[in-house]
């Protein structure tokens, strides 16, 4: 006699939104060590480490580097930083004008 066999199906399908939006919520940390030696002798050796998650994620772990760098500012944060370095500029310029001159000595 021949047994039948049943096919079971998936019944919850996953769409790419869905993964990516439960990647971001969750995070994903890929860490690889790569090592090249040559008769006992380290020749390269690579450390790669790699987070894929949200900002909101990123930030609640203690990851939150771009806050404090200038390429990431907003435009208005550029401009207070543009007159700030002007303004320490010119009074550079006051101080140094201020110093006595040192006589030029022929010699």
């Amino acid at each position: 006699m021949a047994q039948q066999r049943s096919l079971s199906h998936a019944v919850q399908s996953s769409t790419l939104a869905d993964v990516l939006e439960r990647v971001l919520d969750k995070g994903v940390v890929i860490a690889c060590d790569i090592r090249v030696k040559l008769v006992d002798i380290e020749l390269l050796s690579i450390q790669i480490r790699l987070v894929i998650c949200s900002v909101d994620k990123a930030k609640e772990m203690g990851m939150d580097w771009w806050v404090n760098n200038p390429i990431f500012r907003r435009e208005e944060d550029r401009e207070t930083l543009a007159t700030s370095l002007a303004s320490i500029e010119e009074r550079m310029a006051r101080l140094e004008a201020s110093l006595p001159k040192e006589e030029v000595r022929a010699g």
